[in-house]
């Protein structure tokens, strides 16, 4: 039987998964949440031009 404890301490993380963790969060991403306040504040900037 797996004495999950005992492979717990065992564990030690590759580290191309911490390289490509610190690359992933050091990146500035646009998600959607930023893609729909750019399109809100450009038609608000359309609407209040005209």
């Amino acid at each position: 039987m797996i004495n999950f404890e005992d492979e717990l301490k065992k564990f030690h993380p590759s580290l191309e998964v911490e390289e490509a963790e610190e690359a992933i969060y050091n990146k500035d991403l646009t998600d959607m949440a930023d893609v729909l306040v750019k399109l809100v504040k450009e038609a608000e900037d359309t609407k209040t031009q005209e």
